[in-house]
């Protein structure tokens, strides 16, 4: 190319491409990679008008995304520019840029300015190619280790599977299969891989068989540095091969969405965006059990990133479920204001992404947090219909069952997410809440296994601590059911175990057919272990 653009102006703004800048009034604005993308393809375009499938090919080549994606990046852009003027929607035809613009190209050492008044002049195309989205990556198809050829269709499926899985996670942008299958059977040479598929991250995987045994080896690959980031092996019992295929892909799906945040939120960024702050907000959750202070920065980092960016689904969305989730987790002193600002949010963010999961997921959160456990529900299950491998929705989802009386639901949602994420730092809820539903049928032995497996997985939580009072005492043994109810009332926030009456006043024990086990066996319990009645 005998020329490379130095910069494009237009009105109060100037577009530096080689540093992928934009500045308003000569100081930087915050604009996304993506949207970045739109705003300079947009302005290549001379002032015709863009189509959107046009767009998403050269903005996102390669890579299967949905029409909202691009909407999402088109009020980026809009909201950064404060004007909606300069990017027309054409029904039926796709955007067109409105500005007018002056460039100024470098040739050699010296520069030139072109100004056109009333229409968009020709813009030379930037020459380096655009940077790699945060969580973007490509699934390269696994290997057939087997000595049995025909066991390819196996690799496959879990290569096909793990994509689809992939691209139901939030912010991720994964490869195409067809795409990503062109890679077969060619040397793996990651770091030319990401610049060619424009990724920051592969996947690469192996599939060996012998006998009834299949084990599936991946590892996960930083495309700009050739650095192994992150392994898993996971063997199984061959039995039913799609069953297997599921379990595997699931698993290793819900795992990679944890590295990969962990690794995005690790990346030093000059001016941070609001995508940033989410991805450091998700990271402060990870292999770490929630605190009120790390429930205090997370919600910090978020309202950032909704400071940044007012209208973005995820800012709203991921602040109000933690803020319905330190509710949850009586770990804030401000549970009704926080009730009230996490339900206006995720209301908002239903309102302009009802297709979305992640609003759908807030709002459970918010209903669950309100003892409205029946609509709770219909949220949950429109997260895990769009994404299986959710693993709160998940086991949300069976607290819910068990809070509206199904208690032969509450055990196995609950076994599914331990299987799904077993060093999820939240694991302790999902033992609490099988000892709960183990307690309730009079399972006593099963449910001081679970509550103590609860209280190990989290020792700072004094639900386990309580209802190991009560189950101790209803085996008789009273001297460990005190022991356990003065645990219990000394890492409670509140007053709540010093009575019968005030523990009834502020706990939540589900609708009626649950509430009339907890009095008939929980309440029981506690009265043994040493609860008064007021």
């Amino acid at each position: 190319m005998s020329e490379a653009l130095a910069s494009v102006e237009f009105g109060r703004f100037r577009i530096l491409p080689h540093r992928r800048e934009v500045l308003a009034d000569g100081r930087p604005i915050e604009l996304g990679g993506r949207a970045f993308d739109v705003l300079m393809t947009l302005i290549e375009a001379n002032g015709a008008v863009v189509s959107k499938d046009e767009l998403i090919s050269r903005v996102w080549p390669g890579r299967i995304i949905e029409e909202g994606n691009l909407r999402a990046q088109i009020r980026t852009v809009r909201i950064a520019l404060a004007d909606q003027d300069l990017i027309r929607t054409v029904a039926g035809r796709g955007y067109q840029f409105t500005g007018e613009v002056r460039t100024r190209s470098r040739s050699g050492q010296g520069a030139t300015e072109q100004e056109v008044t009333g229409a968009t002049p020709a813009v030379t195309a930037i020459s380096q190619p655009p940077l790699a989205p945060r969580l973007s990556i490509v699934v390269l198809p696994f290997i057939n280790l087997s000595d049995d050829r025909e066991q390819q269709y196996f690799a496959d499926g879990i290569t096909e599977d793990l994509t689809t899985d992939l691209s139901r996670l939030a912010d991720m942008l994964v490869i195409s299969r067809n795409t990503a299958f062109t890679y077969r059977n060619r040397p793996a040479d990651t770091k030319q891989i990401g610049r060619e598929l424009g990724v920051r991250y592969v996947l690469e995987g192996s599939v060996q068989r012998s006998g009834n045994r299949v084990r599936v080896s991946v590892q996960l690959i930083d495309a700009e540095t050739d650095a192994h980031l992150w392994a898993q092996r996971l063997d199984s019992d061959a039995g039913d091969l799609f069953v297997v295929q599921n379990e595997i892909t699931s698993r290793i799906a819900v795992a990679l969405d944890l590295e990969l945040v962990g690794a995005e939120a690790a990346r030093p960024a000059v001016r941070p965006d609001a995508l940033d702050y989410i991805l450091r907000g998700r990271a402060l959750y990870l292999g770490r059990v929630p605190t009120r202070q790390i429930y205090s920065e997370q919600i910090t980092l978020y309202e950032r990133a909704l400071a940044l960016d007012p209208a973005s689904e995820k800012a709203q969305s991921f602040l109000a479920a933690q803020l319905a989730a330190r509710v949850l987790e009586q770990m804030t002193d401000s549970a009704d204001a926080d009730i009230a600002r996490a339900e206006g949010l995720a209301d908002r963010a239903l309102a302009a992404f009802p297709g979305k999961p992640l609003p759908h997921y807030a709002k459970g959160q918010v209903l669950r947090a309100q003892q409205r456990y029946e609509e709770a529900i219909a949220e949950y299950e429109t997260v895990v219909a769009f994404n299986r491998n959710w693993v709160h929705a998940i086991a949300a989802l069976g607290y819910c069952k068990f809070a509206t009386g199904s208690l032969d639901e509450a055990i196995p949602a609950q076994e599914r997410a331990i299987r799904l994420s077993p060093r999820d730092p939240q694991i302790w809820l999902c033992y609490f809440w099988i000892g709960q539903a183990h307690l309730l049928q009079s399972r006593v032995d099963e449910a001081i296994l679970w509550f103590e497996r609860a209280h190990t997985a989290n020792p700072d939580q004094p639900f386990p601590h309580a209802y190991l009072a009560a189950a101790y005492a209803l085996k008789g043994e009273s001297g460990r059911a005190a022991a356990e109810l003065a645990e219990a009332r000394g890492l409670s926030s509140d007053d709540r175990y010093s009575s019968i009456a005030r523990l009834r006043a502020v706990g939540t024990f589900g609708g009626s057919k649950i509430r009339a086990l907890f009095e008939a066996i929980y309440f029981i319990g506690l009265r043994e272990a040493g609860m008064p009645e007021e």
